[in-house]
This record gives C-alpha cells, sequence and structure tokens, in this order.
C-alpha cells in the first residue's frame, strides 16, 4: 500500500528547484531505442512535446552498456544520445528510463 508524502526537504547546497513552491518530476520507464548500425555508432531518441521549465536536470539510465548524453535541450523537450562505451561495440535495440527533476 502507497504512502502519501507531504513534505519534500531541498537541500541549501545545491541549486535547488526551478520554482520556489514545487518540484517537478517527470518518469519516462522503457523507453525505446533503435539498434546502432555499425560498431561504434550512436543512436538518439527524441522526446518532444513537454512542458518544462527553463531550468531542468535530466538521469538517463540505459538496459546496456553505453554512454549517455543529452544535446537539444529547450522547454519543450531534448533529445537522448546512446553511443556503446567500448568503440567496437553495436549497441542493440533496448530501453531508457529518464527522470527529469525541476
Amino acid at each position: 500500500m502507497a504512502k502519501d508524502l507531504h513534505t519534500v526537504a531541498v537541500s541549501s547546497k545545491g541549486d535547488g528547484p526551478a520554482q520556489e513552491d514545487r518540484l517537478i518530476v517527470l518518469m519516462k520507464k522503457g523507453l525505446a531505442n533503435a539498434a546502432g548500425g555499425s560498431a561504434g555508432a550512436a543512436v538518439t531518441i527524441a522526446l518532444t512535446g513537454l512542458e518544462l521549465p527553463a531550468s531542468y536536470g535530466v538521469q538517463v539510465t540505459p538496459s546496456q552498456d553505453a554512454t549517455v548524453w543529452t544535446s537539444g535541450r529547450s522547454q519543450t523537450g531534448f533529445t537522448i544520445n546512446l553511443a556503446p562505451r567500448l568503440a567496437a561495440n553495436t549497441l542493440a535495440a533496448g530501453t531508457v528510463d529518464v527522470l527529469v527533476f525541476a
């Protein structure tokens, strides 16, 4: 059974949330990624149509051994980039979990 939480404490040591009165969280679990076309090739996943503040953080967890970075960040979305950690490897079709927080 779920338990309701009514307080979120934000450390004063960081930048804090994008807005003073709320913490924004967006989760996308099991977002599919295509397979890489060849050894070392990167693949991209575009997330669009979102409503985000000007400043936000993104955490991406891939289902395979890959490096991850984001690009093209805006208030309506961003692109997730995946590349195999070793240049001799090829990415398989898989998934990523995405957490956006502001």
